[in-house]
């Protein structure tokens, strides 16, 4: 572990790091409090402060309108508990770079979350084949799994997550990573072995939760893991194996082409992404439209500040009749919550951080070459991995998860690591932390 620690991190403050990442998966609190500890040992170590580096500047301003914006928010106290998703998460986009400056860094902590995921892997199959159930208790009940038999909902894998799609979600951001793993040169046969096997039972198991999210997710990453000089022959390939699904799934397709797919297609995937069967028993207001579009109204009410965290699961079931905890699309959500500004404002910065790192050559080593550097599998695997994960926020919001919420602004944490000047790099490394820009 030590050999690999970036010379900006405290001894303690790595291995804290490290098993936090390792442990995230399987228990949000073991792994919150030593990402806790790294955090602050983090954040010890950055000689100059929050405000001195420009992307830290529209978090600031966010969080200073989410404050005010609590002070008149129609959810009450509930505003107040709500700026725990984000007050704490715009510290720690700061507080854990010093853990992740090198691109030998990231690798390791990619394959921390990877190796974390095995449990979830693991409990996942068992509940579907073998029957497995909770609640499972460790540490005298500071740990509780509590295990649906059969998964939840009934058979959809969802291993130590609440919930389907969020182990959907969890198994998509970690899936570049295991690909990037698959993908490294210079490992040896029973490495690459053990590779391969990991990442088939993710993928396995990413099926298995049935969230077409999430298999959207498995698709996107492969060819930006991969990089463009693949392309050539990755995507006439891609394409051709998508061809039966699509033509399987797609209403309207010619109906002889559709039997002819559907041969070879499981009906379980095409259905599911089909979804028809359902429709004649889906009221409106439970649509995604329809929550969008009233999300719409709310915003339009109290475009500046916003209604207060957690409104929309108040004001929806007064305005539809329906119950709906959130607006399944984190833009809206966050203006509901805490106004067009803020959205813009936090929206941009990740937009912003993706779009930075993909122009200065994160998938053809541009960025990497020109501060001297080998382009890493991994660094594409990062920005894939982020952007799986911005993406399922357009229809679905796993960050209410913590484990995701958490993982997430580590992912960012990371990218904005991989953007450093290249004077700033080699000034963290020594641990200086000259944030000159």
């Amino acid at each position: 572990m030590a050999r690999c620690r970036p010379a900006a991190a405290t001894s303690i403050g790595w291995l804290a790091f490290q098993w936090g990442l390792f442990l995230l998966p399987s228990s949000a609190l073991l792994a919150g409090l030593l990402l806790l500890t790294a955090l602050v040992l983090g954040s010890c170590q950055r000689q100059q402060p929050f405000w001195r580096d420009p992307w830290n500047w529209p978090l600031l301003i966010a969080a200073l309108l989410m404050l005010v914006g609590c002070v008149q928010a129609y959810s009450g106290g509930r505003a107040w508990v709500g700026l725990g998703n984000w007050l704490p998460f715009f510290w720690a986009f700061w507080g854990f770079q010093p853990y992740l400056v090198s691109d030998e860094a990231r690798r390791r902590c990619a394959l921390w979350l990877v190796a974390g995921t095995l449990p979830v892997v693991i409990t996942g199959l068992g509940q579907l084949w073998w029957g497995w159930q909770g609640p499972w208790q460790l540490f005298g009940g500071l740990i509780v799994w509590f295990m649906a038999p059969g998964g939840e909902p009934t058979g959809r894998l969802s291993g130590l997550f609440d919930y389907a799609n969020i182990a959907g979600a969890w198994l998509a951001l970690v899936w570049p990573f295991c690909l990037a793993a698959l993908l490294q040169p210079a490992l040896s046969r029973f490495q690459r072995s053990v590779a391969f096997g990991v990442a088939i039972a993710v993928v396995a198991a990413l099926v298995l939760t049935d969230s077409r999210n999430a298999w959207g997710g498995l698709m996107l990453a492969i060819p930006f893991v991969f990089g463009p000089a693949r392309w050539p022959w990755l995507l006439p390939l891609m394409v051709l194996a998508l061809l039966p699904v699509t033509l399987a799934a797609l209403p309207g397709s010619p109906s002889g082409l559709q039997q002819w797919a559907r041969t070879f297609v499981p009906e379980g995937i095409w259905a599911r992404l089909n979804d028809m069967r359902y429709i004649q028993d889906r009221e409106l207001m439970s649509t995604r439209m329809s929550q969008w579009g009233v999300a719409l109204q709310f915003i339009d009410s109290r475009p500046w500040l916003g209604w207060g965290a957690a409104a929309f699961s108040v004001l929806y079931p007064l305005r539809t009749g329906q119950w709906h905890g959130h607006a399944h699309n984190l833009p809206l959500e966050l203006a509901v919550s805490h106004g067009i500004p803020v959205a813009l404002l936090v929206v941009g910065t990740v937009l912003a951080l993706l779009i930075t790192v993909l122009r200065r050559g994160v998938l053809t080593g541009g960025v990497l070459i020109s501060r001297g550097l080998s382009s890493t599998v991994f660094d594409r695997a990062w920005w894939t991995a982020s952007l799986i994960l911005v993406v399922m926020h357009a229809s679905d919001m796993p960050f209410f998860d913590s484990r995701l919420n958490i993982a997430g602004w580590i992912l960012l944490a990371g990218l904005r690591c991989i953007i450093l000047p290249q004077q700033s790099l080699h000034h963290a490394r020594l641990g200086l932390d000259d944030d000159v820009r």
